[in-house]
C-alpha cells in the first residue's frame, strides 16, 4: 500500500485536499473508490481514526481537551514530514498531556467513588432492587427455573452495559450476537451475578467500582465507575441439555 494513497484518502476523509484546506476540517466527504487499495488505505485511516477518537475521549473525560482541528493538521503534516514541532519538544508536549491526564484521572476516580455511593444508596431503597453482602445490587426483569451456573462454567448471555448517566459503553445486541465466556474470568460483579441466575432468565446488575474495573479505566469507563448491566443468560455451554 502507497503512502500517498494512504494520506490521499485519510486527507479526503478529513475535507483536506491537496490544493486547498476547507474551512471545517473536520468535514466528512464521500469516496467513491476506484481500487482495493483505496479502500484499504480508508480501513487504515478509519483505524487510526477511531483510535484517536477514542483516546481522546479518555483525555476529555480526564479535563484535558485538545483542538481536533489542530490534531488533523498535525497529522497531515508529519504525513508529508513538514511537521512545525520538532520530535523532541514533541515527546515533552505529549509527557504534559499525559502529566494533565493522571492528575484528572486521580480527581475523577475520587469524585466516581462518591457520586457511586451515593447512587448505589438511592437505588437500594426501590423496591425490586436486591443488595448481596459483597455491595452488589440486582434487578429480575425476567425469571425462570431454568438451571443456574457456578463460576467454572462457561456461559452464553446477551447483555448491555452503561454508565450512570445512561451511556452504553457495550452491548451483545448491537453486535448482533450473544457473548459466550467462562464465568470465573470477569469481573467479579459478573461471576458473582450470573450465578444469581437461572436460564432465561433477565437480572439488570447494578456493580459497585470495586466489582467492575476498580480504578481502571478502559474505553468510555472511567476510573472507579459504578456500572449497570442488562443481562439475559442464554445456555450453560459446558453443560448438556436435559432430555
Amino acid at each position: 500500500m502507497k503512502k500517498a494513497a494512504i494520506a490521499f484518502v485519510v486527507a479526503s476523509v478529513f475535507g483536506i485536499t491537496a490544493c486547498q484546506q476547507k474551512a471545517d476540517p473536520l468535514e466528512v466527504e464521500e469516496i467513491k473508490f476506484t481500487s482495493v487499495e483505496e479502500e484499504q488505505a480508508y480501513a487504515f485511516g478509519a483505524s487510526v481514526g477511531g483510535f484517536v477518537e477514542q483516546r481522546l475521549a479518555t483525555q476529555e473525560s480526564m479535563g484535558v481537551e485538545l483542538d481536533k482541528a489542530l490534531i488533523i493538521k498535525g497529522f497531515a503534516a508529519a504525513m508529508q514530514g513538514k511537521s512545525q514541532i520538532e520530535q523532541g519538544e514533541i515527546q515533552t508536549l505529549n509527557s504534559q498531556i499525559d502529566k494533565a491526564m493522571q492528575e484528572g484521572q486521580v480527581l475523577l476516580a475520587e469524585k466516581n467513588i462518591e457520586k457511586g455511593k451515593q447512587w448505589l444508596a438511592d437505588n437500594a431503597k426501590k423496591e425490586n432492587v436486591t443488595e448481596t453482602e459483597s455491595g452488589l445490587q440486582y434487578e429480575v426483569l425476567i425469571s425462570s427455573e431454568g438451571d443456574s451456573p457456578v463460576a467454572e462454567d462457561t456461559v452464553k448471555v446477551h447483555y448491555k452495559g452503561t454508565l450512570l448517566d445512561g451511556t452504553e459503553f457495550d452491548s451483545s445486541y448491537s453486535r448482533g450476537e450473544p457473548a459466550t465466556f467462562p464465568l470465573n474470568r470477569v469481573i467479579a460483579g459478573w461471576t458473582e451475578g450470573v450465578q444469581l441466575m437461572n436460564v432465561g432468565s433477565k437480572y439488570k446488575f447494578y456493580i459497585p467500582s470495586e466489582l467492575a474495573y476498580g480504578n481502571r479505566a478502559t474505553g468510555k469507563i472511567t476510573p472507579n465507575s459504578t456500572l449497570i448491566f442488562e443481562v439475559e443468560l442464554l445456555e450453560i455451554v459446558n453443560k448438556p441439555a436435559v432430555e
